[in-house]
């Protein structure tokens, strides 16, 4: 059954040399179409019933859900085939393709996170799938770099989608195989405010939105403290939520009233915060702030945001990892996948090889000897949660 299947290096080589580029930019994004079905071909190789979600009308974004076996307390392994872009004056190898040097695979997506999928494959090697006594399921999603549509939609289909027979999920990005139970939300927004533009020489003839903006970023100040006056978390290294004014313009020249104005912010919520409340708050305190000074504002979210993930530290598969990998389970920063995983009924954690300090860097690269350690995990819990007459 698995003859047919290249060995790690190559399976790797493969899944780097097909190019999924996400962006927002819409002269950069790619489609992942190619990977899914690169990773159908070898799912199916191994009897997995694959199954190819379609996510545009382009047909070239797509999820797949590749399963094996049946039951109702499956485990699910997870991952994106998408990377972010690259910048080509800052690599010093090919982008897309594997270049092998100082014990290292170097290529696109190396790290974060298409090795993962040949982590899976490769463990499945080793493992007589006639044993199967709970459904394997496999994810492979699109767009995870931008705008999450590819779990969204698994999420929204769910249980069309065989997920009701599944208790536990795994998500590989890199954490150099430390389980992670908790991570941030994130939400990014645009603070648009429109004025009256007029000559500078008599402020009477407009209506200055900038200065507007002023008493924004003043009363955002003022909500940030009180937010992290109110939330804390000590697990997390930076223990408190983050708000973030990274982008601003408006106006166009220093004679002219500033007629608009455009503040970007990120925030960084923790575990117990939800993305929707928090909009609502900003959106009631800027009518507030701003009700006497005739600007008009509107607030753009600049994607519809990630909340927190928290799995308890109790649940049996973070304790099953923590014992796996002889390491406490973490809380980080970055956002992935996991909420709408949460969300659906599965206890989920991340955990795969690499280092996130080496996503979305020149250069990508995981090291060579995590990739061993990583399949011997994978494989125990696929032996663990699919292959025992635990339940």
């Amino acid at each position: 059954m698995t003859k047919n299947i290249p060995d790690l290096k190559s399976l790797i080589q493969q899944v780097l040399s097909t190019p999924s580029i996400s962006c927002t930019s819409a002269d950069i994004d790619q489609g992942n179409l190619h990977v899914i079905h690169l990773l159908a071909s070898w799912f199916e190789s191994l009897g997995f019933k694959c199954e190819i979600q379609i996510l545009d009308e382009g047909k070239n974004k797509a999820n797949l859900i590749a399963t094996l076996g049946s039951g109702n307390n499956g485990l699910v392994l997870a991952g994106h085939t998408d990377t972010v872009p690259y910048d080509e004056n800052r690599w010093q190898v090919e982008p897309f393709g594997l270049t092998e040097k100082d014990n290292r695979f170097y290529g696109l997506g190396s790290c974060d996170m298409k090795s993962f999928f040949a982590v899976i494959i490769e463990a499945l090697k080793s493992i007589d799938l006639n044993k199967i006594k709970q459904p394997l399921i496999i994810l492979a999603t699109a767009d995870e770099e931008t705008s999450m549509s590819g779990a969204k939609a698994i999420a929204k289909h769910a249980d069309k989608l065989g997920l009701k027979n599944a208790r536990y999920a795994v998500i590989g990005e890199p954490t150099n195989m430390q389980p992670v139970r908790m991570h941030k939300g994130m939400m990014m927004e645009a603070i648009q405010l429109t004025g009256q533009a007029g000559h500078s020489s008599n402020p009477a003839l407009g209506n200055n939105a900038l200065e507007a903006m002023h008493k924004v970023i003043s009363e955002l100040l003022s909500w940030r403290d009180e937010l992290q006056s109110k939330y804390k978390n000590p697990l997390f290294e930076v223990p408190v939520p983050t708000m973030n004014f990274g982008h601003i313009h408006g106006g166009d020249n220093p004679n002219r009233i500033c007629g608009s104005c455009e503040l970007q912010i990120d925030i960084r919520p923790l575990p117990g915060m939800k993305t929707s409340d928090l909009r609502a708050e900003m959106q009631q305190r800027l009518k507030h702030v701003l009700q006497e000074t005739g600007t008009q504002f509107k607030t753009v979210p600049l994607f519809d945001g990630v909340d927190a993930m928290e799995t308890e530290k109790n649940s049996e598969l973070v304790k099953l990892a923590e014992k796996m990998t002889s390491s406490e389970s973490q809380a980080v920063a970055f956002g992935t996948e996991a909420p709408y995983y949460n969300a659906i009924g599965l206890d989920t954690i991340v955990m795969g090889p690499g280092s996130i300090q080496q996503a979305h860097q020149p250069d990508e690269y995981i090291e060579m000897k995590a990739l061993n350690p990583a399949v011997d995990i994978i494989r125990q819990l696929i032996e663990h949660y699919c292959c025992s007459n635990r339940f």
